[in-house]
């Protein structure tokens, strides 16, 4: 099982039966909802990693339901209908869906786009299992496949970028000196090449860090070196 839990959210019996056993058989975890009102109250109490939203059902629509979870949670939301005119689904998207498949739909095409938003959200499928992915707010480390994903985005690092980041982020809060950094990622202590830590420092500083001049994570202890900030 791939641990990710997908919640459907259906109002015809049928299709959401369908949609549920398939997603089972693929090893997902699945909750339902028949309405928008029961899916809020789920979204707010059960920790779901994606919900499959129907736009036109009784009592609230999918686009009211989708705007009110957004105010609740940053669940990824794929829009499931009937409706597919352009502006129906331009204006799923701006009611902060991530993606939009109209009905009837191939079970594959349905899995297919589940896959690539799990993934941009700090999800790896391999096997029907997860990878191990290390989630620090919206940075996401992949270790198995050593990538790193920043509100839902690849950022690309050089290895002993990736090497150097990974090592301050598995040991949060803990202070390091260049000379220690240095040792543990390049493999040996040079006095000469202090100088490259600095540079790797600020180069992922520009890369992680939304203002590098008052970095959030990636933080130098005055005196003595450098941590990964965690609260």
């Amino acid at each position: 099982m791939n641990g990710a839990t997908i919640l459907v959210v259906e109002d015809e019996e049928g299709i959401r039966e369908l949609i549920h056993l398939y997603l089972v058989k693929k090893g997902y975890n699945v909750i339902d909802a028949e309405d928008g009102f029961a899916a809020m109250d789920l979204v707010a109490k059960e920790k779901v990693d994606l919900i499959l939203l129907d736009i036109e059902m009784p009592g609230i629509s999918g686009l009211k339901t989708c705007e009110r979870i957004r105010q609740l949670a940053k669940t990824p939301i794929l829009f499931v209908s009937y409706l597919k005119d352009m502006n129906h689904k331009i204006e799923g998207l701006e009611a902060g869906a991530d993606d939009y498949i109209t009905k009837p739909f191939d079970f594959k095409e349905l899995e297919a786009r589940i896959r690539a938003i799990l993934r941009r959200n700090g999800w790896k499928m391999n096997e029907g299992k997860s990878l191990e992915v290390l989630k620090i707010d919206d940075l996401h480390i992949h270790l198995d496949e050593r990538e790193l994903y920043i509100e839902g985005k690849q950022v690309k690092l050089f290895h002993k970028e990736f090497q150097l980041l990974l090592l301050l982020a598995q040991n949060p809060n803990r202070v390091w000196t260049a000379e220690q950094l240095y040792d543990r990622v390049w493999g040996y202590y040079s006095e000469g090449e202090i100088q490259t830590v600095k540079v790797h420092i600020s180069n992922l500083r520009k890369k992680v860090e939304k203002d590098p001049a008052k970095p959030i994570y990636i933080q130098t202890v005055r005196g003595f070196g450098y941590k990964f900030a965690k609260q």
